[in-house]
């Protein structure tokens, strides 16, 4: 994957790269960070430097695309990731973010997401994009609602019928174009 930046008014989005181990562990063993992700909470450098290496830089690899780290400008810190990520089991592209709970209910995550689904409709030509929201989450469900998202049902994620249903959501590249 090229090097790519995106930019905010408060954000910087950019490739995760190993450097950013530090800000990834303390996002990631956060446990309210992780509470409605359906995630592990990773606590040690070698699992962070693990989904770096084999999640996030194979998918950059294999997809042209994947989850970036979003820097909080005022801070210069990582404060989590946004972006979209190929899942080959369902042959479709999801929307996700994840931050510390210091950064909720700050607009941080509608923010985010604007520059990334245009990146992904606009760079990628991707058709349609997915997320998946967990019920305890309306926060997360609203955000999806401004960005355009409908909600299609609620239902299991493939494979993970025993954890309980999740909030579907979809944005086609038709209703995305639409709102612009």
């Amino acid at each position: 994957m090229k090097k790519l930046t995106l930019e905010t008014e408060r954000l910087i989005l950019r490739p995760f790269t190993m450097d950013d181990v530090d800000g990834v562990l303390e996002f990631s063993s956060n446990p309210e960070t992780q509470k409605y992700t359906g995630d592990v909470t990773r606590t040690t450098k070698a699992e962070v430097e693990d989904i770096i290496q084999n999640v996030w830089f194979s998918d950059y690899k294999k997809y042209g695309y994947g989850r970036f780290a979003v820097v909080h400008k005022k801070d210069d810190k990582i404060i989590g990731f946004s972006g979209i990520k190929y899942l080959p089991e369902m042959d479709a592209t999801d929307l996700g973010y994840r931050f510390l709970p210091q950064y909720w209910g700050k607009g941080i995550a509608t923010e985010s997401c604007v520059p990334i689904l245009k990146y992904a409709f606009q760079m990628h030509n991707l058709n349609k994009v997915i997320a998946f929201v967990e019920p305890e989450n309306p926060a997360s469900s609203a955000v999806l609602k401004k960005l355009g998202f409908s909600y299609k049902k609620s239902a299991p994620y493939p494979g993970e019928e025993d954890q309980g249903a999740v909030e579907w959501y979809t944005l086609t590249k038709k209703a995305y174009n639409e709102r612009q």
